[in-house]
């Protein structure tokens, strides 16, 4: 992007601001707020009449597909946004207009150097599907398979990454002028954000994404996801297996088909728990969108640029504060989050435990339609914020999938009970990962490295305790080193035995 383009860009911003009064947000610190009055003066036409809440949401649809997506994003953080602005931007559809098809077409023979009726039997030139990053189209191979053809836009690249650096400029702002601005990490959500987004610039990590998707759900009875073909994809085209379905949100059409909604609700839990506890990987945009219904009862997952990622000690974490949320043990859930650090190690266990159950203890025992996740959060957000608790970057997908969660339950199935949905599930998850099962798929796991260690491992005891016997002269050091050694020796001995006792475990398991 140009110079004058930039420039150009930042004023477009600046007008759209002005247009729809955004400057109330940016005037309300104390060391600006004088320039309120002369600023209405100037601007004495403009209309700022409708609440400050829509106002901001229709401003971020107007600066374009960047910033819908993070105000998107910005729904989720109810720690960040009062509650009257998440609520708006909650309502934030990603619908952009489409491009030409002339220019899908360029796109296209740019990317295999050929014509288009040489790349594929038939091309739909009239988009399906159209959003912010790109839009997709159906057409055929050569061998008659059915596929999707989703293309990057012209020219979003750069465009997205001047706007992600404007973001950021905003963010420091946030963290320098407003004093929860540090423990909020606006900053390290942005970065979160652009990672995510060079994912969905880059069609390959798309492909990808989704391949793993499926790879994790082969032959799965709840989930199907389309296959890649990869002789047809590069970082501006996927090429996918055509799906047939319907879309969740059609939920009478899903009726008439004979699906079983409750069951369909349930398997849909069934499935978001298993990608986070079991994976660790997760599609983090299930809106309605982009999940549809097979005739089989079967979810189907569309678009794959937006995935989220867990660490095992994650996953631990987050289990443990599932089940224990599950149990009502909210002094469990209290010292979970101290012990992994995500609150400060002074803080009280009882006084933690008791905000907790103030937040908690009202949901329990009610069906979906009673319960609000957003409101549940709002009140963690401010409970967290009495306690100095950190946010996790890492876990704004999560929370974002929850919301997405709570609204697909809503349109479903309203009398779904979460809890008594999910709780076998992650009990029994549990019991896989620190009972005997869990043991010995770690070890399942690690005997290939083991085969390849326990051989060399006296040589390498040997050649270690020589080399620091060697370099020492003193006497004593001598005789303790020669102690160490036997001890070494022995425990060496001892662990070979114990690893061959479990490789035999294995075997006969």
């Amino acid at each position: 992007m140009t110079v004058n383009m930039r420039l150009f860009r930042l004023i477009k911003i600046v007008f759209v601001v002005l247009r729809f009064g955004l400057d109330e947000f940016m005037l309300a610190h104390e060391r600006v707020r004088w320039m309120r009055v002369p600023l209405n003066m100037l601007l004495f036409m403009r209309n700022t009449s409708q609440p400050r809440a829509v106002r901001l949401r229709l401003a971020l649809e107007n600066l374009g597909p960047i910033f819908v997506k993070f105000g998107q994003m910005l729904s989720t953080r109810r720690d960040l946004m009062p509650i009257d602005l998440a609520d708006e931007l909650a309502r934030l559809q990603d619908r952009v207009p489409p491009f030409p098809s002339t220019q899908a077409i360029a796109a296209l023979e740019a990317a295999y150097r050929k014509p288009l009726r040489e790349v594929f039997q038939s091309f739909d030139e009239t988009p399906v599907a159209s959003a912010s990053v790109a839009q997709v189209h159906f057409a055929v191979l050569p061998d008659g398979r059915d596929v999707a053809v989703k293309i990057l836009r012209p020219g979003i690249t750069s465009i997205i990454s001047h706007d992600v650096a404007l973001l950021k400029v905003a963010a420091d702002l946030v963290e320098r002028l407003w004093s929860d601005g540090r423990r909020l990490k606006p900053l390290e959500v942005i970065d979160e954000f652009e990672k995510h987004l060079a994912d969905e610039l880059d069609l390959t990590r798309e492909a990808a994404n989704g391949s793993q998707l499926r790879r994790n759900f082969a032959d799965s009875p709840l989930l199907l996801v389309p296959e890649m073909y990869w002789d047809y994809c590069s970082t501006e085209v996927m090429v996918m297996q055509r799906m047939y379905g319907t879309t969740i949100s059609q939920v009478g059409a899903l009726r008439e088909a004979g699906i079983d909604i409750p069951k369909l609700a349930a398997n849909g839990v069934e499935i978001f728990y298993t990608q986070v506890f079991r994976d660790g990987f997760f599609h983090a945009d299930m809106h309605p969108g982009n999940v549809q219904v097979a005739a089989d009862g079967r979810y189907i997952a569309l678009d794959f640029g937006i995935m989220g990622t867990l660490t095992d000690t994650d996953k631990h974490y987050l289990a443990q504060n599932f089940i224990a949320f599950f149990r009502r043990d909210y002094k469990r859930v209290a010292e979970v989050h101290i012990e992994s650090g995500w609150a400060p190690a002074s803080t009280r266990v009882d006084e933690l435990e008791a905000a907790i159950r103030a937040v908690c203890e009202p949901i329990f025992d009610k069906p979906l339609r009673e319960v609000s996740f957003g409101r549940v959060l709002l009140r963690l957000f401010q409970t967290s914020r009495r306690f100095g608790i950190e946010i996790q970057p890492q876990l704004v997908l999560l929370q974002k999938t929850l919301l997405n969660i709570e609204g697909l339950g809503l349109q479903l199935d309203p009398e779904l009970d979460l809890w008594k949905t999910a709780k076998p599930w992650l009990e029994r998850w549990m019991s896989e990962q620190v009972g005997w099962r869990g043991f010995l798929k770690t070890l399942r796991e690690e005997a290939p490295h083991y085969a390849t260690l326990l051989p060399q491992l006296p040589r390498l005891l040997h050649h270690r305790l020589s080399g620091s016997a060697a370099n020492r002269n003193d006497e004593l050091l001598r005789k303790m080193l020669e102690q160490q050694k036997r001890y070494n020796i022995l425990l060496a001995l001892l662990i070979l035995l114990l690893c061959l006792f479990a490789w035999e475990i294995l075997v006969a398991a």
